[in-house]
């Protein structure tokens, strides 16, 4: 008998609860053992300090390597004509021989070239390998409370797609507790769109309902069901569907479809089935319009994403993606009791799967909107909310920590350990690297005045020089930033572009306010008990 996937409700065991508390007390424990440190032994703090200080310099060097690497390699799969692919997925053989003598630099063309061969020269590829043309998208959109002009747009995104819309099943499933007004939305959306796709479908999720977080798996989950009814009414296979779920503010890119199409349809029938796929979520559909602060934070969230996608192994659901129906229905939908269901999902299936389950990153990017409400004090306000939400991600660190060590395991211990440890390490550099690095030059000093070792008195200075050498980092994020950037609206001067350049004097205030306060805030009640069990929809409001 399989074990549940689900998190547990109510009281855990003293192993939960201890890998509940191990973040939030390694996260104060780090910034607690430099003070520590340099009460004791200043030149013992000072090594600590600068150890944590070349660490992190190392990471950024990193990061600024993967962020060009990231960018040419999003912009290379743009250009790919996904929809011609799939159409040489239908014959392979006949383009196989077309391309197999062919060179070209275009994205992942020797891949493509390989995938044919593989395809072609498989004696069961009729029953292993589906064709583009059998394929079906479900769009499952959720929405709390979003007006018509955040959803319209993207439903629109989804009809503009270079898939057939007549193989495309979209379903707006919508919050009963959003009261009367997302429903005549929801509503009027369906009148809208009749006839538009295959079909339209919308459903009210109830509020209350026991058992269920107040959030957005549980109205995933309805949604989910309702498509599986669907196909089972109109007698489609469901090993030929495949799940993209998305935010009200969510406009995926014309070509994402016929990516997911062509990933999907690369695999055969048990490897598909055991694979996600996931975008590149960039938050640039409302980055001139938003605020100097909130447009940082978008851009670095871009950035991180992009960068993800170069580091497959480490690679897992966040915001939309793409999983096939058979293997969501079979593992119960999305957790009805997280309020992170994008990347818990990624370990419900991975445990499910018995750890043969992977992350298949798609270059192809779907964007979406930055925070905005509708005074600078709200969407200020808002976006702390956001990120402490992402920042409760940390909870997944008990829920994985809980089945790896244990006697029942079922998946590969050294796999899931090393996939642990990085789940952990994300969330702990997260809160506690900002505020050492911010301040950690003066502790040793600051914590014993009396001694007059020129190392500790001159730390700071060291400190200063390493952040500066830092900003290089910056400067690339900076230069890509612009790149990514949408055409500037006929709105706004050309003079904006000095706004965009200036903001990022801001990133330090904001890695110390925004995201390590929000992942010491999530931490922080996990440690305490007081679990996050209510989705705080954030709200993103068009600029008029």
């Amino acid at each position: 008998m399989r074990r549940s996937l689900e998190i547990p409700l109510g009281k855990r065991t003293r192993k939960y609860r201890f890998l509940e508390i191990l973040p939030g007390a390694i996260s104060y424990g780090g910034v607690i053992l430099l003070f520590l440190l340099s009460y004791f032994s200043p030149i013992a703090g000072a090594i600590y300090l600068l150890f944590i200080i070349s660490t992190t310099l190392i990471k950024a060097i990193g990061v600024a390597y993967r962020t060009w690497d990231g960018y040419e390699t999003v912009a290379a799969a743009e250009k790919v004509d996904w929809e011609k692919r799939c159409q040489e997925l239908e014959n392979p053989h006949e383009a196989y021989e077309k391309l197999h003598n062919r060179t070209s630099e275009a994205y992942h063309f020797a891949e493509h070239v390989r995938n044919l061969r593989k395809i072609s020269s498989d004696p069961e590829a009729k029953y292993k390998y589906l064709k583009p043309s059998e394929v079906y998208h479900a769009v499952l959109m959720v929405a709390y409370n979003e007006g018509m002009e955040t959803m319209r747009p993207s439903i629109e995104a989804v009809r503009d797609s270079s898939f057939p819309n007549e193989r495309i099943i979209f379903v707006l499933g919508y919050e009963e507790r959003g009261g009367e007004e997302i429903e005549q939305t929801a509503k009027e959306l369906k009148k809208l769109f009749k006839g538009t796709f295959k079909e339209f479908i919308i459903t009210k999720h109830p509020d209350g309902i026991k058992g269920e977080i107040t959030g957005k798996g549980p109205n995933l989950c309805q949604a989910g069901e309702a498509l599986s009814k669907y196909v089972i009414q109109k007698h489609i296979d469901r090993e030929k569907v495949i799940i993209t779920s998305i935010d009200s503010d969510n406009r995926m890119h014309p070509k994402y479809l016929d990516n997911i199409t062509y990933e999907f349809c690369a695999r055969d029938r048990e490897t598909r089935q055991r694979r996600s796929y996931q975008p590149v979520c960039l938050f640039t559909n409302n980055i001139w319009d938003a605020a100097a602060p909130m447009r940082v934070i978008a851009v670095s969230n871009s950035f991180f994403n992009v960068i993800q996608t170069m580091r497959p192994h480490i690679l897992w659901n966040f915001a939309s993606h793409s999983q096939p129906l058979a293997a969501i229905e079979d593992m119960g939908y999305w957790s009805r009791r997280t309020i992170v269901e994008d990347g818990h999902q990624y370990w419900r299936s991975y445990f499910f799967f018995r750890g043969d389950y992977d992350t298949v990153p798609i270059r192809v990017p779907i964007y979406q909107d930055a925070v905005m409400d509708e005074t600078t004090p709200k969407t200020l306000k808002a976006q702390f909310v956001q990120l402490r939400r992402w920042a409760y991600g940390a909870s997944d660190i008990a829920y994985v920590g809980n089945l790896l060590f244990d006697k029942k395991r079922e998946v590969p211990f050294m796999k899931t350990f090393r996939k642990f440890v990085r789940l952990f390490d994300s969330h702990i550099t997260r809160t506690m690297i900002a505020p050492i690095v911010a301040f950690g030059g003066w502790v040793p000093m600051v914590m014993n005045l009396s001694t007059r070792g020129m190392a500790v008195f001159n730390l700071p200075k060291v400190v200063s020089v390493v952040q500066t050498i830092a900003t290089v980092g910056i400067l690339v994020t900076i230069l890509f930033s612009l790149k990514m950037l949408p055409p500037r609206p006929q709105k706004y001067r050309k003079t904006k572009m000095i706004a965009m350049v200036l903001q990022w004097i801001l990133a330090p205030i904001i890695a110390l306010v925004y995201s390590s306060a929000s992942a010491y805030y999530a931490q922080t009640r996990l440690m305490l008990g007081h679990y996050m069990e209510k989705f705080d929809v954030t709200r993103k409001i068009v600029k008029k």
